[in-house]
């Protein structure tokens, strides 16, 4: 089994606000836009810094990673960019090399618009796999925009959309610096080393070799313990940009003012959910190690017997169980030492008469379900996230290309 790192710690987070009311990072400037990709909708935004960044990047692990996954991690291997371009309601996914050809166009056409190097531009793209970008129409709308002159945040992540049912934003406040979010993802989500499409930005200056470790260790503890679903996106991107504004903070506040953020928007994912009506939280404590414990949590949040059942109310905790029981591999969890709790009612293994059982059944009617796991292997935790499954994640997904 390959080790998982270690996470951030999610403790001590100073306070987040969302949606329209997040603050602003000073230095960079944004612009939302409808180029006809599907209808009229917003479905391009663009994010600039004013300042020279230093900037990092984790990407999906898909096979099928798509261009731009492999043009963002080449811009940010060898240059220092200062700008992302997202294009949703397609994903431009294996469309061989035209598809190549598309992104690097796409990185240059909106370059042009701040007086930017191709290379000094990420890319993100999310929707449909295996069309093409109209590429007449980006090029029509990106070669008549202005300059941006001012920040937007709720626009851009209004432009992000695509299943999403609301904008997701989150910002924190570290010392005299800003840090600002803003994500998609809706479904086809299981991120691996990477998440949706999410942007962070700060006005606040890092090193490059502290923000390196800094971001990992944060989606670690955050994106990377998502999953609404199960799948894992070819188009998976989290990027953080900071300019130095504002001027130097402490690495340790930074870290947390990262977390903050990243925290809200993975619970903002997570209740938004394709079809989702409630957020599950598991908690798997006293594991072996950090990467037992995720596996384990993974394998409960990610079971649709478990989902269905936060979904229906029904005090079936023997799901969970079950859950637990498929992680063979893991030969030193012993059910003997293993506990089950919800919202903080012992299930496992004491059992629930008539009375726990509608107890259990009024706690998992909650709009937020929570599922805690002790193993007895160690003194190791992980927390992951997701939703429940509905009919209405079905229909979705039957129905999404149409």
């Amino acid at each position: 089994m390959l080790a998982q790192p270690e996470p951030s710690s999610l403790r001590d987070l100073p306070a987040v606000l969302t949606g329209d009311g997040v603050e602003a990072p000073q230095g960079f400037v944004t612009h939302a836009g409808s180029a006809g990709i599907k209808g009229p909708t917003p479905d391009i935004a663009l994010v600039a810094s004013e300042l020279p960044v230093v900037a990092d990047g984790v990407f999906t692990r898909s096979l099928f990673a798509g261009p731009s996954v492999a043009l963002s991690r080449a811009h940010l291997a060898s240059g220092s960019p200062r700008a992302v371009v997202t294009v949703s309601k397609n994903a431009n996914v294996a469309n061989g090399p035209r598809g190549d050809a598309d992104a690097a166009e796409l990185a240059a056409l909106a370059g042009a618009v701040f007086g930017l190097a191709p290379d000094e531009v990420l890319v993100g793209s999310t929707g449909v796999i295996g069309r093409p970008y109209p590429m007449d129409r980006l090029r029509s709308y990106l070669r008549g925009l202005a300059r941006p002159t001012h920040a937007d945040w709720p626009a851009v992540a209004r432009a992000m959309m695509t299943t999403d049912t609301v904008p997701k934003l989150a910002s924190a406040r570290v010392g005299r610096a800003v840090v600002t979010g803003v994500a998609k993802g809706s479904g086809m989500i299981e991120p691996n080393m990477a998440t949706m499409l999410a942007y962070v930005a700060t006005d606040a200056a890092v090193a490059p070799e502290v923000l390196r470790p800094l971001f990992r260790r944060v989606v670690e503890a955050t994106f990377n313990s998502l999953s609404i679903d199960s799948d894992t996106s070819t188009s998976d991107t989290a990027l953080v940009l900071a300019n130095g504004a504002a001027g130097a903070v402490p690495e340790s506040d930074l870290e947390a003012a990262l977390g903050a953020v990243c925290r809200s928007l993975t619970l903002q994912l997570a209740a938004d959910g394709e079809g989702a009506t409630k957020l599950l939280q598991v908690k798997v404590g006293a594991a072996r190690d950090y990467g037992q414990a995720k596996r384990v949590a993974k394998a409960v949040v990610n079971s649709p017997l478990v989902k269905a059942a936060v979904h229906g109310a029904d005090p079936n905790w023997g799901r969970v169980v079950m859950a637990v029981g498929k992680c063979w591999d893991d030969t030193d969890i012993d059910p003997g030492r293993v506990t089950v709790a919800f919202g903080g009612l012992p299930v496992y293994p004491a059992g629930l008469g008539d009375d726990g059982l509608a107890d259990l059944a009024r706690i998992m009617g909650s709009s937020t379900v929570e599922i805690d796991v002790m193993l007895g292997t160690g003194g190791a935790e992980a927390t992951v996230w997701g939703c429940d499954l509905t009919s209405d994640y079905v229909h979705i997904n039957a129905d999404y290309t149409t």
